[in-house]
């Protein structure tokens, strides 16, 4: 059974930083590409970061480049998410998932496993 377990979300204020993880379960971790996306109230679900399976190549949505970065230890079988010069914009429920093709997608629909959902809350 696949599991993903996201945490280090909470409160922050404005220009704060928070390191998300997610460890996984379950799976073949080097094996498929990890993802991190955001979901603000009344808004559609977001890509954020994603890194690739075997060499480790990473993509980022725009709003993010040069704040948040994402990375893996694979003896851990953990993704991170560290956040930096945080936004109240940044306000959402970030979910890690994991995608069997390896290679980074933005898209949601190409992600078979999802985590619950941890809460970031910046504000202002």
């Amino acid at each position: 059974q696949v599991q993903l377990v996201e945490s280090g979300g909470g409160p922050v204020q404005t220009g704060g930083s928070l390191r998300l993880s997610c460890a996984a379960s379950g799976l073949a971790f080097n094996m498929y590409a990890m993802g991190w996306f955001r979901q603000a109230p009344g808004k559609e679900r977001e890509f954020v970061a994603g890194i690739s399976g075997s060499d480790g190549n990473t993509d980022y949505a725009d709003s993010m480049k040069g704040r948040f970065t994402i990375s893996r230890d694979t003896a851990k079988n953990t993704v991170y998410l560290q956040m930096n010069s945080l936004k109240p914009e940044d306000t959402a429920v970030y979910y890690c998932a994991a995608s069997w093709t390896g290679v980074v997608r933005t898209q949601s629909s190409l992600y078979q496993y999802w985590g619950q959902g941890t809460q970031v809350t910046v504000s202002s």
